[in-house]
């Protein structure tokens, strides 16, 4: 395995690029399945969420693309999400301070008793998820995590484009990422500062958007990678013009149904636990929008992005 620095990489496609202040978005980038993928069980394969509430976070929109993976593969659960739109990008803070930011979210959530948390942000997995774990043992609690494993699977000539936020790639958890799935390929990680940022604006054809795709494109396509790796979950957003910027030959991996997968599959054993049996849930689907930054914001990209619909409240 050879990691090239963080310099040589390039960057993602589609989003739509309509003048409008928020358009909609479509994205066909190769998604990964989830390990395993395959139930055991009859019931777990045709699980679609019913009295299970499943609680969702990010530093701001990017977790919508997960949210919208969950949605369509659990559409009788309750969904709650927390967009910490006031405090992003995670990706361009210190630790310690998305650590206390994750704690809080999931805190949060907890106490709105949800049956699973989702941490729908690769830096704030990085960060934080351990904790989390450690802090609620009883409780699921995902992460996402850049699709290494199976962009390597899938590559002809083994050079695999990463990008992601300068945290993520600095963080240990990617670190050994790398070294337990990139073995026999070169890796080219490619930090993207200022993108998240860029994307939490909703605006998906600005000047400066499509500059940055194309200033962390170049890398990659001098790389000559042929695949590359979705590493934050704002980036789906951005998919079109990254793949307009590195060309048709170049595939790009997202791994938010992979999410949504694994998280069917622990809420459907959740759900058939004797004591979850007996609760008498009502959900029916319903999805709870919360922002701590503009709530309105983050339900019209909800809305037009993504076609979700949901009540929205700031985050208390």
């Amino acid at each position: 395995m050879r990691v090239q620095s963080h310099d040589n990489m390039r960057l993602l496609p589609r989003a739509p690029c309509s003048r409008t202040p928020i358009a909609p978005f479509s994205c066909l980038v190769t998604k990964i399945a989830a390990p395993g993928s395959a139930p055991s069980h009859d019931d777990m394969a045709l699980f679609q969420g019913a009295h299970t509430h499943i609680g969702v976070f990010d530093s701001g929109l990017g977790g919508l693309s997960i949210l919208r993976a969950l949605h369509a593969r659990l559409p009788l659960a309750d969904l709650t999400y927390v967009a910490d739109s006031g405090h992003a990008p995670y990706g361009e803070r210190d630790v310690e301070f998305i650590v206390a930011r994750s704690q809080a979210i999931c805190d949060f959530l907890v106490q709105r008793h949800v049956d699973a948390i989702v941490v729908a942000c690769n830096t704030a997995t990085a960060a934080a998820i351990h904790l989390l774990r450690h802090s609620h043992p009883g409780l699921p609690i995902i992460g996402v995590e850049p699709g290494v494993k199976p962009a390597v699977a899938r590559s002809i000539n083994k050079r695999i484009g990463v990008l992601a936020t300068p945290s993520t790639l600095a963080s240990e958890k990617y670190k050994r990422l790398i070294e337990s799935h990139g073995h026999g390929a070169t890796i080219v990680p490619q930090a993207c500062p200022g993108l998240a940022k860029e994307i939490e604006a909703g605006d998906l054809s600005t000047p400066a958007l499509q500059a940055l795709v194309a200033r962390f494109a170049e890398p990659l396509r001098e790389a000559q990678v042929d695949t590359v790796v979705l590493g934050c979950t704002h980036y789906p957003f951005v998919a079109p013009l990254f793949q307009t910027a590195l060309g048709t030959a170049v595939t790009i991996m997202d791994t938010s149904e992979a999410v949504a997968q694994h998280t069917a599959r622990l809420c459907a054993r959740h759900h058939a636990a004797p004591d979850k049996r007996q609760m008498d849930h009502k959900f029916a689907g319903n999805i709870h929008l919360f922002s701590s930054g503009n709530p309105q914001h983050l339900a019209d990209v909800a809305r037009h992005w993504l076609g979700l619909q949901g009540a929205v409240s700031p985050l208390p």
